[in-house]
């Protein structure tokens, strides 16, 4: 074995990948990740045992979410940038030691290494599999895979001015308690909870952070075809990369396009004065190898979601930013000031065709929570009425299997009294079906990114308050969800921590879950995986 990954849904066999991963990375990709985390857990215990206040180390909590993000499946497959960043972090948690003056430290904070050579000789011995008990090594992984998808969130609200030191503070704790070999299984369990708890407040402030400087999503018709001029196409999730992008791009003649995830970002008023933010370009991630083709022009990737190109053509118009990264790609990093220079991507853009035309017609989004709450009488008139019998939570994530064809299937054949209330790329299987509305109300209703599955959560509540019920539980909610990276892993421990109970989970349960673990979560909270799509409409139904 010379890697052992089991992080994604896509994992190989479901149970791990041990030669190259299916995201696409090497062996010296798969090690370097796991170096990296390893010296991100000795820097959370220097931290944790020195007792030192997260507000006196910005440098080191920006660092820290900035290499659990870049290990992130698909985030980042270049060794050089990986290897740079744990020597970083070993310089980082040095200075650290000396602050602290702390004893009795793990290896992870105290190991060297100063060649490739002895990163890779230390990574085989601290990867996933150190961790022999397979229950605390499922429950670990568990509460790992949680906070590098709260990192994420974190970094974009960072990124908009928005911190909370208790959230760094939390991460610090957690990633040290992944070295404590005297916590029992029911402490790990009560800390994945707790990791959940904190999946929601990110969440919440990555909210904030985005409605505070764009304003509140509202209901948008986005075009999906394309205009004659020039245009860079960008990718992920960051809303600060796309503002920075289309000041730069003004009167240049050079269209801007959505690709994936950054699709909501048409739903968010302040990005409409732009007029060459023309309209989103593709489907989800896993398409792009054949999309980025009929392009034609640069491809911004602003976080996770790349897939190895296959061209060198593509990868000669790849450009990353943030903690994305792929070898031979050019980078682009943010000044002091956090501002980014895209003048190569405007440039190289002016020189290539405009993108060829693969679909026509428009997508419809932005019913973020405050949209649908400012629709919640019409909402709650439709269900008192019965014209809408139940509502389905379909988040998350897609990908490249076909048994995902399960959530297109399952979309076509719900009955027309069903809305389905979606976030994050999953919403490619299903909207751009032609599914109808229900007296106005649209019976997908995409409330954006998956960090605004929170939205979903929001709206939740409000039916809850609205129909004067005592458990969420109680509400004509569904909860059918796909899940990919460990974006969804922090999603879906947040609504464990809200409650909420007989989420199915698809199109397979993740391969980190030991049957010990497992069976907690189906006996605590009635998680279930899928089975096929008539039998799964009549058990919802019920």
């Amino acid at each position: 074995m010379s890697m052992f990954c089991f992080q994604c849904q896509e994992t190989a066999k479901g149970t791990g990948c041990e030669i190259r991963g299916v995201c696409g990375k090497n062996e010296e990709v798969a090690k370097l990740q796991d170096l990296l985390i390893y010296t991100v857990k000795g820097v959370s215990q220097i931290v944790v045992k020195g007792n030192l206040n997260t507000e006196t180390i910005n440098d080191v909590n920006h660092e820290v979410l900035n290499s659990l993000f870049m290990t992130i499946t698909n985030a980042n497959f270049d060794d050089a940038a990986i290897e740079q960043q744990i020597k970083k972090m070993i310089s980082l948690r040095n200075e650290l030691k000396n602050v602290a003056k702390t004893d009795n430290l793990h290896d992870a904070a105290t190991f060297e290494a100063d060649t490739r050579t002895s990163m890779f000789e230390k990574a085989a011995s601290v990867g996933v599999l150190s961790t022999e008990d397979e229950d605390v090594r499922s429950l670990r992984e568990m509460i790992i895979y949680g906070i590098k998808g709260m990192a994420a969130y974190a970094e974009h609200a960072k990124n908009l001015g928005k911190e909370e030191l208790d959230i760094y503070t939390f991460i610090y704790d957690a990633m040290a308690a992944t070295l404590d070999d005297t916590l029992t299984a029911d402490e790990l369990v009560a800390l994945t909870l707790k990791t959940g708890e904190y999946g929601v407040k990110v969440m919440a402030l990555l909210d904030e952070a985005n409605t505070s400087k764009y304003g509140h999503p509202e209901i948008t018709t986005v075009d999906i075809g394309v205009k004659n001029n020039p245009a860079i196409l960008i990718s992920g999730h960051d809303l600060t990369d796309l503002e920075q992008l289309l000041e730069q791009t003004k009167d240049t003649g050079v269209d801007v396009y959505t690709h994936g995830e950054m699709l909501p970002a048409h739903y968010y008023p302040y990005f409409k004065k732009y007029n060459h933010f023309v309209g989103n370009y593709g489907n989800a991630w896993w398409k792009q190898v054949e999309e980025f083709e009929s392009f034609h022009g640069p491809i911004l990737f602003t976080t996770n979601c790349i897939v190895p190109p296959r061209s060198k053509e593509v990868q000669s118009r790849i450009f990353t930013t943030g903690a994305a990264g792929f070898p031979g790609c050019k980078h682009i990093t943010a000044d002091e000031n956090g501002k980014k220079d895209f003048s190569k991507i405007v440039e190289l853009a002016k020189t290539l065709p405009a993108p060829d035309e693969i679909e026509t017609g428009s997508i419809v989004g932005g019913f973020a929570h405050n949209q649908v709450i400012a629709l919640a009488d019409k909402v709650v008139d439709a269900v008192k009425s019965g014209a809408i019998k139940k509502f389905f939570v379909m988040a998350g994530c897609d990908g490249r299997m076909k048994s995902r064809e399960y959530y297109t299937e399952f979309a076509q054949k719900l009955p027309k009294d069903t809305v389905i209330l979606t976030a994050g790329c999953a919403k490619y299987r299903y909207n751009k079906l032609d599914l109808g509305d229900i007296g106005g109300i649209p019976r997908v209703l995409d409330a954006g990114q998956c960090n605004d599955s929170y939205s979903l959560a929001v709206i939740a509540l409000k039916l809850k308050e609205v129909f004067g019920l005592d458990n969420v539980n109680d509400l004509p909610i569904a909860y059918n969800i796909a899940w990919y990276e460990q974006k969804a892993v922090i999603v879906l421990l947040a609504l464990l921590y809200l409650g909420v109970k007989n989420i199915h989970l698809g199109p397979t349960l993740p391969g980190f879950l030991s049957p010990n673990v497992a069976k907690v979560l189906v006996e605590k909270f009635g998680i279930a995986g899928i089975g096929d799509v008539e039998s799964d409409i009549e058990l919802f139904m019920k």
